[in-house]
């Protein structure tokens, strides 16, 4: 099984790999005012995606510290919370 995770890793690695290496055409990126940034599109990519991963962790981190928060203050007055029961599930947002 460590193999096959090895293998799967690779894989990975190189098709991202290729994919880098057949995305190195450059790009411009305007922003207001006449702005203008170029760069390699892939690294256009890789910034577009962290920097939507990290909106996304910035967005979720009020209702994390609220759980642990919550999780912490039941734990420290020995009340225990029912976590199987559907109804108690908080859907949307």
């Amino acid at each position: 099984m460590k193999y096959l995770m090895w293998l799967l890793k690779a894989a990975i690695f190189f098709t991202l790999f290729a994919f880098a290496l057949n995305n190195q055409q450059a790009v411009s990126v305007y922003f207001f005012f006449g702005t203008l940034w170029q760069a390699p599109l892939v690294l256009v990519v890789l910034i577009a995606f962290t920097a939507g991963l990290a909106l996304g962790i910035l967005v979720m981190m009020p209702r994390w510290w609220k759980k642990r928060r919550n999780a912490h203050l039941n734990a420290s007055h020995g009340h225990t919370t029912v976590t199987d029961n559907p109804s108690t599930f908080h859907h949307g947002i």
